[in-house]
């Protein structure tokens, strides 16, 4: 034994290891591939309808007078604003198409990655899909194994506290606007 303790159980189903893809991660030719035909696809597809369509909306909305133009710069700013949003949606819409068309390559270790990574999305953390042996909650004790007449000496040993009210937008020293009206109708004289 190395000294340290295994907790796994014992029948649980374990994923396969993701392939270390890190910084250092080299693309085979058929992803370099991929990754090119993905990026003309979305820059032809997805980007540049997208930037001409917000252009044209955004022009439409400066010649109606919903939107105004700069006094200086005319409606040029706002046109490029619409630009790079239109393109940058544009590229943040195809990402779920190009994930899946590296899913489906072969004996690709970032196809793979992605693959064992959705696998891990869809079961919670540390979730096995076998039921375990053992039943947690064994004839009505808590998880420590304390019995119910320890439990309630803990809950009465505690001290019990209400809660004050209390607000973080306002102190004794934050000026309110509030005048005494009483103070102020009476003469003093």
């Amino acid at each position: 034994m190395n000294g340290r303790a295994d907790f796994r159980e014992p029948n649980a189903q374990v994923s396969r290891p993701i392939p270390d893809i890190g910084g250092g991660y080299i693309p085979t030719e058929e992803e370099w591939r991929l990754f090119a035909e993905c990026h003309e696809e979305c820059f032809w597809f997805r980007s540049v309808p997208l930037a001409a369509t917000s252009m044209l909306i955004t022009q439409g909305l400066i010649s109606k007078g919903i939107l105004s133009s700069h006094p200086k710069y005319g409606s040029i700013p706002k046109l490029i604003f619409a630009c790079i949003v239109g393109y940058f949606a544009g590229k943040l819409s195809y990402v779920k198409t190009c994930q899946e068309k590296f899913k489906k390559l072969e004996n690709s270790p970032l196809g793979e990655a992605l693959r064992s990574g959705e696998l891990r999305r869809s079961s919670p953390p540390g979730h096995y899909t076998q039921k375990p042996k053992f039943d947690s909650n064994v004839s009505g004790q808590s998880s420590f194994g304390t019995s119910p007449a320890a439990d309630n000496i803990e809950k009465e040993a505690l001290p019990r506290y209400e809660p004050i009210p209390f607000s973080a937008s306002m102190n004794e020293s934050t000026p309110t606007g509030i005048t005494d009206h009483i103070a102020q109708g009476r003469n003093f004289s």
